[in-house]
């Protein structure tokens, strides 16, 4: 773990433009620790954050709950806005309703994402043309019926439902299925990189069932980049900036921190003509919005 002299050196190196994200939440955060390496683990990435000026995060990780984590890193970073959640890959048993049941229980109520399975999917699995088991959410075009009951248990709940690594018309399926059962919060995971590849006409489809479309930093850099500064500015003017999440997705050992991550994006994202205000509103807002905190 980074020592407190070793961070506070870090944070007073950064270039003076870059210091300020003030009011940022980023819903798409991975950290240590973790079972697979990542560059920072959570409380320094909060503290860093937070040196920054952003409000909050949400600390993803495919394998586990987060939960208990986003409660003990509000312990040691006062202040900051962390929050976690559950993805419902194999290692915790799938589409398990108990699973999500207990993760909205856990002490602080912080659990609030439910990411459908993401590497662990069918969608992912047979995009990556592995041999391995699988977490299904639909058989012959339709939901399965433990899909729907985790969604009842995110309506009861008030939890996040956010759509993974599922198909795109699985996305659709998911954010109409939430919609008929009362969620009010849900997101389309990074709809527009693989292995999801969402067209403009479904994301402006989920945006107009109530969903925020989610645009990642990690989409534009390394071993994900597919897609250029200009594509997803034209994407985002096409669903509009009202139904937008722009997030990281950083804590790859090969990756810039998050919150560097997340000012090269905003900045390439103004060479595109998106705003300040724009970038303000997707960055800030409507995560805020999402989470149920103060605007």
């Amino acid at each position: 773990m980074r020592s407190a002299i070793a961070f506070s050196t870090l944070v007073l190196c950064l270039p003076l433009g870059a210091q300020s994200l003030s009011g940022v939440v980023d819903i798409h955060a991975h950290s240590a620790p973790d079972s697979v390496p990542r560059k920072i683990d959570a409380v320094d990435m909060a503290k860093m954050d937070q040196a920054r000026g952003m409000r909050g995060a949400v600390l993803k990780n495919h394998y586990e709950s987060t939960a208990s984590l986003a409660y003990m890193v509000r312990k040691a970073v006062p202040g900051f806005e962390a929050f976690g959640g559950i993805d419902l890959n194999l290692s915790v048993g799938g589409i398990n309703p108990a699973a999500v049941e207990r993760m909205s229980m856990t002490t602080g109520g912080w659990g609030r994402f439910v990411w459908m399975p993401t590497f662990d999917s069918e969608n992912q699995v047979k995009y990556s043309k592995e041999n391995r088991p699988y977490v299904s959410v639909s058989s012959a075009g339709a939901l399965l019926p433990a899909v729907r009951s985790v969604i009842a248990i995110i309506a009861k709940r008030n939890l996040i439902l956010a759509t993974g690594h599922s198909t795109a018309k699985e996305g659709l399926m998911l954010v109409r299925e939430g919609r008929a059962q009362g969620v009010k919060h849900m997101v389309v995971t990074h709809a527009v990189i693989a292995p999801i590849h969402m067209s403009i006409e479904e994301m402006r489809e989920a945006a107009g069932m109530g969903a925020y479309i989610e645009f990642v930093y990690n989409g534009l850099i390394g071993s994900y980049k597919e897609f250029t500064f200009a594509d997803y500015a034209k994407a985002i003017r096409a669903v509009g900036p009202e139904h937008c999440i722009l997030s990281s997705d950083m804590g790859q050992v090969a990756n810039p921190p998050h919150a560097d991550g997340l000012v090269a994006f905003f900045a390439g994202l103004k060479k595109q003509g998106i705003t300040d205000a724009e970038i303000g509103k997707m960055s800030k807002e409507n995560p805020a919005r999402l989470l149920e905190l103060g605007i």
